[in-house]
């Protein structure tokens, strides 16, 4: 099952790069892209658990975590990339966001003590040497400026924010609340938030768009949000926030495929080396140790 939900969310979030750029070229403001993702995605999901009977009724501090889940990862983390790539390049954004593997870790250990694997070392300097590897000419492409330095700052913000509502969502399954039901309420306050930005900006809720700028948002609305983000909540519970959050290192090499088919790209000895340190990383991470009873290595002898 882990192994289901992790291969569902690197090849979801590793497709929706294609279906955030195609919004980008519609002119669309981040704000209301974020708004319409969002709110969608809330509608979506508290039709499933009415329809299911499985909406569950939250206490007053429950709706207090989920809004405040909404305002870390439905919300001010993805307006902070679409105005983040206005300054740096995708492959810049991908080595940054990398950085939530560490911030899980670390900040699973502070809310919650959970002990830091002695695998995570290891794992996570190969997965992080790995991506820098992979997008090695975007690094060295990008200046060091005040505009480099503030996409830089937007990226990492972004990534805490993702971290944070990680955690809130483990805080979630803790106290034996439902995914979906969270989830949906979570996806809804964060629309609103970015309503109430986009209104007070006076941007345009109802940009002139194309087809492919509606299919990119609806497929960032149900496939990107409600089953991405389901499935990783999933995960955050059953294998911990540090190991699911390694999924991050996987997803910019399914979006490298794509563009290998779609857009040409070129395959270096660096993306080689890249995809090789990554993969190592995920096998030191999660391939078990055999584990030998002293007892048992007496009877062999």
């Amino acid at each position: 099952m882990n192994a289901l939900l992790y291969a569902l969310v690197v090849v979801i979030w590793g497709t929706t790069w294609i279906a955030i750029s195609l919004q980008q070229q519609s002119g669309i403001s981040p704000n209301v892209a974020v708004f319409w993702r969002f709110f969608i995605s809330a509608l979506v999901l508290f039709a499933f658990v009415v329809l299911c009977r499985k909406l569950q009724k939250l206490a007053v501090k429950d709706h207090l975590f989920c809004m405040l889940q909404a305002y870390c990862i439905f919300g001010f983390n993805f307006v902070c990339f679409y105005y983040a790539v206005q300054y740096i390049s995708s492959g810049l954004e991908a080595v940054i966001f990398s950085m939530a593997v560490i911030f899980n870790t670390l900040n699973a250990k502070l809310f919650f003590g959970q002990q830091v694997s002695t695998r995570f070392y290891p794992a996570a300097l190969l997965g992080g040497l790995g991506i820098i590897a992979l997008f090695w000419h975007d690094v060295i492409g990008s200046t060091l400026n005040n505009h480099t330095l503030m996409g830089i700052g937007l990226c990492v913000l972004g990534t805490y924010g993702f971290s944070l509502g990680n955690m809130i969502s483990a805080r979630h399954q803790k106290q034996g609340l439902d995914i979906f039901t969270t989830n949906a309420y979570g996806m809804l306050y964060g629309s609103i938030l970015m309503a109430l930005i986009a209104g007070f900006k006076q941007d345009e809720f109802f940009p002139a768009m194309e087809f492919s700028a509606v299919s990119a948002l609806l497929y960032l609305a149900i496939f990107g949000s409600v089953i991405g983000f389901t499935a990783y909540f999933y995960l955050v519970g059953r294998i911990g926030a540090g190991k699911a959050a390694y999924s991050t290192l996987l997803f910019p090499l399914v979006a490298l495929v794509i563009s290998t088919i779609w857009e040409g790209y070129q395959w270096h000895m660096n993306a080689v080396i890249g995809v090789i340190l990554i993969l190592c990383g995920n096998a030191i991470f999660f391939t078990q140790t055999p584990k030998f009873r002293l007892s048992q290595m007496l009877k062999r002898s």
